[in-house]
């Protein structure tokens, strides 16, 4: 396997940078990583100071830097040594400034400000954690989006993922042979989303999450005749409230809270016309 050594420089935390190298180099699993971070970088100087200890493992250069001296630094070492590098947001800056017809400010870490975006994202996220696992059930009017399903369909790091983008969710667990609280009864207008997983997958969880418990107790809660009963009872029930569904099993989280907000989006637009109508 082949070893590449990654310096990924910033004049922030290095957030971006570090979610695009990743997505980047999935589509190259054949090759071993070592990354090396260097974030706050905020002179040009400092740049300066940093440049001898990429000689010591040199590799390419990875960077989101908008202060033009710190950038220049950077690269004229990468010309001089050889090192090959990337710009991530210099491009995408230059661009969007040629169509937008103005020139950027060129401030670091802007994307962190404490914003009224930011404060929505800590309202939602104390709401999510008020509200996981069928907790404060009289809050539900007031979600944004509310999950449904049974045990172990990844409603809660869904939640999670989605209220670190702003969005009030709930989740409620669908427990077999029970009803639902009547609470999910008086949602007129609320997008609710049933969450499912197969029958597998399900009892492969299931069994983990009791050996991580030391628990070896024989239940119901592991048998496949037992979840396959569940998961029908699940779906007929989503179904029976015209509730949209999302199957999970070869989902990521990130692409399961993708897929929800793609059917929210189409709820507010229909939610809107019959309003407007």
């Amino acid at each position: 396997m082949k070893e590449v050594h990654l310096h990924l420089v910033s004049d922030a935390t290095g957030d971006t940078l570090e979610q695009v190298a990743k997505a980047a180099l999935a589509q190259f699993p054949d090759i071993k990583t070592i990354k090396h971070y260097w974030p706050m970088i905020r002179t040009a100087r400092h740049m300066e100071r940093l440049i001898p200890e990429f000689e010591e493992k040199p590799g390419i250069v990875m960077f989101t830097l908008v202060n033009q001296d710190i950038e220049d630094v950077l690269i004229k070492a990468c010309d001089e040594k050889n090192w090959p590098y990337i710009s991530v947001l210099h491009s995408i800056i230059r661009e969007l400034g040629h169509h937008l017809g103005q020139k950027s400010i060129a401030r670091p870490g802007l994307q962190h400000i404490m914003n009224d975006e930011y404060f929505e994202r800590i309202d939602a996220m104390q709401y999510t954690l008020m509200h996981d696992d069928g907790q404060c059930l009289e809050g539900l009017k007031e979600a944004d989006i509310i999950l449904v399903g049974i045990s172990r369909t990844s409603k809660t790091p869904t939640c999670i993922y989605l209220a670190n983008k702003g969005m009030k969710t709930a989740n409620v667990p669908i427990v077999p042979n029970q009803p639902l609280p009547a609470e999910m009864d008086n949602l007129d207008g609320k997008f609710v989303v049933g969450l499912i997983n197969s029958v597998d997958r399900l009892v492969q969880i299931r069994r983990n999450r009791l050996l991580s418990l030391k628990e070896n107790k024989e239940t119901t809660y592991v048998e496949e005749d037992s979840i396959k009963k569940e998961v029908q009872q699940a779906q007929r029930l989503i179904s029976s409230r015209g509730w949209p569904v999302i199957n999970v099993t070869r989902r990521s989280i990130e692409e399961t809270a993708g897929a929800i907000m793609k059917l929210k989006y189409r709820f507010d637009d229909e939610k809107a016309k019959k309003d407007g109508g």
